[in-house]
């Protein structure tokens, strides 16, 4: 029982710590880059320190459930992006703002996304605390309740439509990881994932 509450405590602590490192990032979008990605170091670090994340797949193998399921996540977003353009079109119009204030513009905001961002948030919000709250609550509640953290650090750039997307995206990689318990299975999906996003095909 004590085991369990200070595991619980270092999570919650280490998540009370990204908020904070996100709400700086997300405060100016001008150094928005610069804050996104030194927290990222910050939060693969406090992973790494205090768990161990997993690798149960050969490279072929995570290589090839990581771009599929990035497509298909991509695929998810787009449908629904343009379902709610035709029902609501004001409500897009937040997407557009994302895109403008923070979706990585020049070279090396693309090399830190690829670099530091994405293996940061997956090893921290899946590989820490994900797993964390795994060993002491079952898989479905620690998917939501994991997945909703993820997204509550996203507030503070004031677009409910990323905290939404952020929650989506945090349910499906939790079960990825729940499911194949390869975090480079993650690190690829989530990589496929922005590229679409944000370079091949964005929503707008």
């Amino acid at each position: 029982m004590i085991t369990g509450r200070k595991e619980l405590f270092s999570v919650l602590f280490a998540i009370l710590g990204a908020h904070i490192l996100l709400n700086f990032a997300f405060d100016d979008k001008d150094i928005f880059w610069y804050m996104f990605s030194g927290s990222a170091l910050v939060l693969i670090s406090v992973a790494v320190l205090n768990g161990r994340v997993q690798d149960e797949l050969p490279a072929l193998k995570f290589l090839l459930y990581g771009v599929v399921s990035g497509i298909v996540l991509y695929a998810c977003f787009f449908v629904g992006y343009h379902i709610i353009d035709l029902i609501q079109p004001s409500m897009t119009k937040d997407v557009t703002k994302l895109y403008k204030n923070y979706a990585p513009q020049n070279i090396w905001q693309y090399i830190a996304l690829i670099l530091f961002v994405i293996p940061g948030e997956e090893i921290f919000w899946r590989g820490f605390v994900f797993a964390k709250l795994r060993t002491q609550y079952s898989v479905w509640y620690c998917m939501i309740a994991s997945s909703a953290l993820y997204a509550s650090v996203h507030i503070y750039s004031d677009m409910w439509v990323l905290v939404f997307a952020a929650f989506v995206a945090g349910l499906f990689w939790s079960f990825l990881y729940y499911w194949k318990k390869s975090m480079p299975l993650l690190i690829v999906s989530h990589l496929v994932f922005d590229i679409l996003l944000f370079w091949v095909y964005p929503l707008q």
